[in-house]
């Protein structure tokens, strides 16, 4: 395979021009005749034994130069991409422009090249820091979401039931004295006050005491989806059972004990605390990036290419359907319910996905500007990391990434961090009532 020529056209596509000389040919050509001539039937042959030129004379004198061009293809557009230094962002449009058994094959491939745009402004940008410290409401709402966690039910007996109690019933509905389908239940757990039954049901059972039998009156909603019940009264006969409420264990060093690492409660909460800060000091910092990012995108200099955009398309509508079928859904059952086609749903994602791609361009011009450079250890450093997360060999992210994105992605990281360093960064205070301090002795990250 030799590369002739490339040249680049007017609509920003590059072509690359590339020789598969004869003996090249021949070789590829009859290396398909070994392989296939076994599964060719062919008149007045056994399976195997039929000469290459009369399955060629059958099938056309080109049959196994376009079965080994078909296998070789890959490779071909593998090597040519390599020897021309060109990074593409769609498929190849290929071209045969000849083929002959005297000369051989010559191809061209036109690709679209991963774009290097610029970048006007990047220094200086402006973002808000907003800081929202740590109170002990918020320690508080934690250590009420693990006694919430650690919580069991209990049996009441000595008062009547309420709000957020669980009601034991057995209920049977009735309209104009006659018992309806559907109507019916023994044994059935209602959270009082969660409206799972029509309005009007429950807050007739809060107030009872367990072991009461009592009348609760209804009348179903105009829209009730059964329409033999819609806007009908309704006598339901009540027993209920038993009234269950949730027992909080006490917020003690007991607590901590069985629910964490720690042996005292103001050990957890001072931990608690810390957690808190470091989540929040996170989402601060990812508020901070995603301020200077829509600046940084809009500063962009240059055409973002349509293929780059459809790919980062794809890739938010894949996540998307990734995480819906981890809940038990597919991507066609979600827009059957939703009334929309695929391609709208698609349109959905373009504002994300073009700002998106616009970021990445602009970090990548910024990295350039700034000539920031990756070392092969780099690489190899963040290859390690992605197999101790995704807990799979080296080599096998290896073959999933390519080093050439990796480089781009160390490189657009620490052009964030240098647009992070040369910003005016604010700090707001929301529990000092939103007062603006400007930090201008240091970089802020």
């Amino acid at each position: 395979m030799t590369l002739t020529e490339q040249r680049k056209t007017d609509d920003g596509r590059v072509e690359l021009f590339i020789s598969l000389d004869r003996d090249e040919m021949n070789a590829a050509a009859a290396k398909e005749y070994s392989r296939k001539k076994n599964s060719l039937t062919v008149p007045g042959f056994r399976k195997g034994k039929a000469p290459r030129a009369v399955i060629e004379k059958i099938h056309g004198k080109f049959f196994f130069y376009d079965e080994a061009l078909n296998s070789m293809i890959q490779d071909v557009y593998k090597n040519a991409l390599d020897e021309s230094g060109v990074e593409v962002i769609d498929q190849a449009r290929i071209t045969v422009e000849e083929m002959s058994l005297e000369s051989g094959v010559k191809l061209i491939f036109s690709v679209m090249p991963y774009p290097e745009l610029g970048v006007n402004t990047y220094k200086g940008l402006k973002a808000t820091k907003r800081i929202k410290p740590v109170e002990p409401a918020d320690i508080e709402m934690e250590l009420n979401s693990m006694r919430e966690k650690n919580s069991r039910l209990v049996a009441v007996e000595d008062r009547e039931a309420k709000t957020d109690d669980i009601a034991v019933i057995d209920f049977e509905g009735f309209i104009d004295g006659e018992a309806f389908d559907g109507g019916k239940g023994e044994g059935f757990n209602l959270t009082l006050g969660s409206g799972q039954f029509i309005p009007g049901f429950e807050d007739q059972i809060i107030g009872h005491c367990a072991k009461e039998e009592f009348d609760v009156n209804v009348t179903f909603p105009e829209d009730y989806s059964a329409e033999n019940l819609a806007g009908k009264d309704a006598v339901f006969k009540v027993n209920l059972q038993e009234i269950r409420a949730k027992e909080l264990p006490d917020l003690d060093d007991e607590f901590t004990k069985d629910v964490s690492e720690f042996d005292t409660l103001s050990d957890l909460k001072a931990d608690i605390e810390k957690r808190l800060c470091e989540d929040r000091d996170e989402r601060v910092d990812i508020d901070i990036e995603n301020q200077l990012g829509e600046q940084l995108a809009r500063e962009l200099d240059g055409e973002v290419p349509e293929a780059m955009i459809s790919s980062r398309i794809d890739e938010l509508v894949r996540d998307f359907s990734y995480r819906m079928g981890s809940q038990g859904f597919d991507l066609s059952t979600y827009l059957k319910y939703t009334n929309q086609d695929i391609e709208a749903f698609r349109d959905g994602f373009r504002e994300n996905a073009t700002n998106q791609v616009k970021v990445r361009l602009a970090l990548e011009a910024v990295a350039r500007a700034e000539t920031i450079t990756v070392a092969e250890e780099d690489i190899e450093a963040e290859y390690v990391k992605s197999a101790d997360n995704y807990k799979v060999d080296v080599a096998r992210i290896k073959e999933m990434i390519p080093s050439a994105t990796v480089k781009r992605d160390i490189a657009a990281n620490r052009a964030l961090d240098y647009i992070k360093n040369n910003a005016e960064i604010t700090e707001e205070n929301e529990a000092a009532g939103g007062e603006e301090i400007t930090d201008t002795d240091e970089p802020n990250t």
